[in-house]
């Protein structure tokens, strides 16, 4: 997408000259101008940026960059806070002191009026606020970007927790994406040194991301989905779904009544019983990894919940990720592979997901993943920790040029954050006990002569339907080379910003040519001898004077506009 074809509105126009503004204020006024925003970002921003850069200027650098990162999502509003928030999860892209900073972006939104929940609520679901419940809390008991919540009791005397979307929330995501697609795509080809972060995956990841939690139904129906898996789990809760009260717009919960986990694991905290809390929530976790197929992709501890004596609530569903049957076998062969060192089938299994990108040299790859085994293999169960671990992998991919699925990050990062809970519990606690007669099963189940019976079956199928279909398949091949409808797409990159900057030269030197004629015009009307006037009024050798002060306007417009661009020298 280029600026050509990007949708011409007042409002996309409006919001390009805010980013171009905001961006040029905290210090990426070289990014603005790279990107050809530059007519976006006004001359008197240039003394706010040097100071906003000199806030940053005792820190490291990628430091700095974070933190003038965050300033930006946070001055752009609640589409950027979310793009901030997606992409401090994929590690294996950023370095780690951008996604430190990125971790501590949170919206800080002004609720809006119950007036409009009600009207909102009566629009989704048919009914109003006082027909549905008994109770309904006005004052919200949060409030963000997407949505606020709002404590309410049904006329079954259930306690719940109503979800309404925020009004007019879909029109402004909808522009920001439309403007963050042209922003990323012109960054991939722009700034070389951009593509290795992958801009255009982050923007279609934000965007598929965003448009699921906008829509309250996805959030339900996964909800449910996990309410369905844990029901006769005496010591797992999750919120059931009140579909009766729910809508695209509105996500009306069970209440969950637990204490919060900071407040059973404080020093003063009440006395459950730990390690079973432990076991519950560590034998939780490995079934939706290995038997679901879907996983709450944020199990920090302000969503879980804990109830006596050893029972374990989950809250919030917004951010889930999904494992298909493929990428679960590749998983497992890939661990399997890791523990007994043979990395060459690691490798193997990256390349099967196209995580390797056209810069992986396989040798120096094979090298930086056995130094990383050999560095923890053997160590005691109780000094590994999971989150040092994910982080030295991610590294370790990330300078290699590896970007592994969305899904695989997502579920390493749960898989860390998730020990780190446990261990809060229980220091001693044996993860990998759990882990492994899981993994034997998966294995066992992979290769079960059901399973092989299976596969062959359909790669007997797809052979067949490829000679079933061939003869046809080379007769079109066939006729479409014999009518010319062949055809060869040559795809150019940054022409467009060689053409700009072509035409800004031509225009400079067009100037330059008119002012030079100017003077010389001018000259040859002040060396006139003979007082020929105009009108009889004004002798014509004054028009000199005009000349000159036309030719110099000139010259001070072209010079300022030459010294905005940068490229003086």
């Amino acid at each position: 997408m280029s600026l050509a074809t990007l949708p011409k509105t007042v409002r996309t126009f409006a919001r390009l000259r805010v980013i171009a503004q905001v961006l040029t204020k905290h210090g990426f006024g070289h990014f603005v101008d790279r990107m050809q925003l530059g007519s976006y970002s006004p001359v008197r921003l240039i003394r706010r940026r040097k100071a906003m850069v000199d806030e940053t200027e005792s820190l490291d650098p990628m430091e700095a960059v974070g933190t003038r990162l965050v300033k930006v999502c946070e001055e752009l509003g609640p589409t950027f806070i979310k793009l901030g928030q997606i992409a401090s999860t994929r590690a294996d892209l950023l370095p780690t002191p951008i996604l430190t900073a990125l971790e501590n972006l949170q919206a800080d939104v002004q609720p809006f009026p119950t007036e409009q929940v009600k009207r909102i609520f009566q629009k989704d679901t048919g009914t109003s606020v006082d027909e549905a419940f008994k109770e309904f809390t006005d004052a919200p008991l949060a409030s963000g970007s997407i949505g606020q919540i709002h404590q309410a009791v049904a006329k079954n005397g259930q306690k719940v927790v109503v979800k309404v979307k925020r009004p007019g929330i879909d029109q402004t995501i909808r522009l920001d994406i439309y403007v963050m697609k042209f922003l990323a795509e012109q960054a991939e080809s722009l700034f070389p040194e951009l593509r290795p972060y992958r801009p255009i995956m982050l923007v279609e990841e934000f965007t598929q991301t965003l448009q699921r939690e906008l829509d309250f139904i996805n959030e339900a129906s996964v909800t449910s989905r996990f309410h369905e898996a844990f029901k006769d789990d005496p010591h797992i809760r999750t919120p059931q779904v009140r579909w009766d009260l729910t809508g695209t717009d509105i996500l009306t919960l069970e209440f969950m009544d637990g204490l919060r986990f900071r407040e059973v694991t404080a020093d003063n905290g009440p006395g459950y019983d730990r390690r079973s809390l432990a076991q519950n929530l560590a034998e939780c976790f490995l079934k939706q990894y290995f038997e679901m197929g879907l996983f709450h992709a944020d199990p920090h501890p302000g969503n879980i919940q804990i109830s006596s004596p050893d029972n374990i609530e989950l809250i919030d569903f917004g951010m889930v990720g999904h494992i298909d049957e493929s990428l679960n076998e590749r998983l497992v062969i890939g661990i399997v592979a890791a523990v007994r060192k043979e990395i060459d089938v690691v490798i193997d299994v990256l390349a099967d997901v196209n995580a390797l990108g056209p810069n992986t040299d396989r040798h120096l790859l094979n090298r930086d993943l056995r130094a990383f085994l050999d560095k923890y293999y053997g160590l005691p169960l109780s000094r590994l920790d999971m989150s040092t671990i994910f982080r030295e992998l991610i590294e370790t991919v990330r300078r290699n040029d590896v970007t592994l699925p969305r899904e695989s990050v997502a579920l390493l990062k749960s898989l860390a954050v998730v020990s780190g809970v446990v261990l809060q519990l229980d220091p001693e606690f044996n993860l990998f006990e759990l882990l492994k007669p899981r993994l034997s099963k998966l294995i066992r189940e992979q290769f079960s002569s059901r399973r092989l019976l299976r596969t062959a079956g359909v790669s007997t199928w797809h052979i067949a339907s490829i000679l079933r279909d061939a003869p046809r398949l080379i007769r079109e091949l066939m006729r479409g080379m014999g009518r010319g409808r062949f055809q060869v797409n040559i795809k150019h990159e940054n022409l467009d910003y060689l053409a700009k900057e072509l035409d800004r030269s031509s225009n400079r030197l067009a100037s330059a040519v008119i002012m030079a004629s100017t003077i010389i015009c001018g000259t040859m009307l002040l060396s006139m001898e003979a007082d020929v006037e105009i009108f009889g009024i004004v002798p014509i050798r004054y028009l000199g004077f005009v000349g000159y002060a036309i030719a110099s306007f000139m010259a001070v417009w072209l010079v300022v506009a030459i010294l905005r661009s940068g490229k003086l020298s």
